[in-house]
């Protein structure tokens, strides 16, 4: 007999062929999330890494300065070179950078001053995306028995 608790630790997407070269992300909540090659507006698995790098953090930034005050503006880029050497194709010089601007006043004031901590808290620990990556777990692609 198999466990009906699902596992709270897994996260998983279904992605299916809608096109040549084009593809659907779906997740267990219905969101979709079309990806392509680079020959089409959609994003491509980079751009996607390079996104979740992003959200990633600004969702843990947004997060705890959010508690303070709501910014006036909230933008990040997300960059990095893609290079092709002995180790094959990955990408090298990954960075996000921030560009948050919170309100004039006390609330404004407590948002700015977290938000170096913040960061580097998002660097060390609380980024799943980026921590990952910076630990460099395995990827295993296989073949449905």
């Amino acid at each position: 007999m198999s466990d009906p608790t699902p596992d709270p630790t897994l996260r998983s997407i279904d992605l299916t062929r809608i096109g040549e070269r084009r593809y659907k992300a779906t997740n267990g909540r219905g969101g979709q999330l079309p990806i392509g090659s680079g020959d089409d507006p959609d994003f491509t698995p980079v751009e996607l890494l390079l996104a979740a790098l992003a959200g990633c953090g600004a969702v843990d930034l947004d997060h705890i300065t959010g508690k303070r005050a709501e910014p006036v503006r909230f933008d990040a880029t997300a960059e990095g070179h893609k290079v092709r050497d002995e180790q094959g194709s990955h990408l090298v010089g990954l960075r996000v950078t921030f560009d948050v601007i919170f309100p004039e006043g006390e609330d404004g004031d407590r948002a700015r001053e977290v938000v170096p901590r913040t960061l580097q808290q998002i660097q060390d620990r609380l980024c799943t995306v980026g921590r990952t990556v910076a630990l460099g777990e395995p990827v295993a692609y296989v073949e449905k028995a």
